[in-house]
C-alpha cells in the first residue's frame, strides 16, 4: 500500500491536538482519526501500533514548537547582555503561549514516559539534545552567564512554563515579565557598569 506523507503528517498532527486535550488515555487511533477528519482505520494503516505512533509524535512536537530560524537571527543582532537574555526568555515565554498545544502535548509525552520504557529513552534523548543545543547557543553567542547559570535559569523557566500551562492562575500574567527579569538577574547576575 502506498502512505501519502501528506496525510501521515495529518495524522501526526490530530495526534499531537488529541494528545494535549485528552490525554495520553484519550489517544487512540479513532480519536485521531476523527480529529484528522479521516475515515476511520486510517491511522491504524499509518501505524503499526500506539507505541510508533508516540513515537512520530515525539519527533513532530519539536519541529512544531521549534522557533523560526529567521527569528532567531533576528533576535540576536543585538548586542550579547544580560538584557538580551531576559528578552530571549521572555520570547520563550510568549512562544509557549502561542504554541499551547504543542507544549500540552509535550507535557502529556513525559508524563506517558514515565510508564513506557522507549518513550522515556527517546524522549529522554530529544529533549537532551534540544537542551544541549540550548547550552551550545548561549555559548557560541557570546550571551551571559555559564552553563550551570543556563541550566539553572532552563529548570526555572520549565517550571514557570508547566504553571501557566496546567494552572494559569498560580502566576498571574502581569507579574511574567518582572519574574523572568529578576531570574535572569539571580542566575546570570546583575547587569556591568
Amino acid at each position: 500500500m502506498v502512505r501519502n506523507p501528506g496525510r501521515r503528517t495529518a495524522l501526526v498532527d490530530a495526534a499531537i491536538e488529541v494528545l494535549a486535550r485528552d490525554g495520553a488515555r484519550g489517544l487512540t487511533f479513532r480519536a485521531v482519526d476523527v480529529a484528522a477528519g479521516v475515515p476511520n482505520g486510517t491511522a491504524s494503516n499509518y501505524f503499526a501500533n500506539r507505541d510508533a505512533l508516540l513515537a512520530q509524535v515525539t519527533g513532530q512536537i519539536h519541529q512544531r514548537i521549534a522557533p523560526d530560524p529567521a527569528e532567531v537571527a533576528e533576535v540576536m543582532k543585538a548586542p550579547p547582555s544580560r538584557a538580551l537574555v531576559v528578552e530571549l526568555m521572555g520570547w520563550i515565554n510568549r512562544r509557549v503561549a502561542a504554541q499551547r498545544t504543542g507544549y500540552l502535548a509535550m507535557l502529556e509525552l513525559r508524563l506517558e514516559a514515565t510508564r513506557r520504557p522507549e518513550l522515556q529513552e527517546e524522549l529522554t534523548r530529544a529533549i537532551r539534545e534540544t537542551l544541549d543545543d540550548d547550552l551550545r547557543f548561549h555559548e557560541e553567542g557570546g550571551l551571559p552567564g555559564d552553563r550551570t547559570a543556563v541550566l539553572l535559569t532552563y529548570l526555572a523557566m520549565t517550571g514557570l512554563m508547566l504553571e501557566q500551562l496546567t494552572l494559569p492562575g498560580v502566576v498571574p500574567a502581569e507579574e511574567t515579565d518582572g519574574l523572568i527579569a529578576a531570574l535572569v538577574e539571580r542566575t546570570i547576575g546583575p547587569s556591568e557598569g
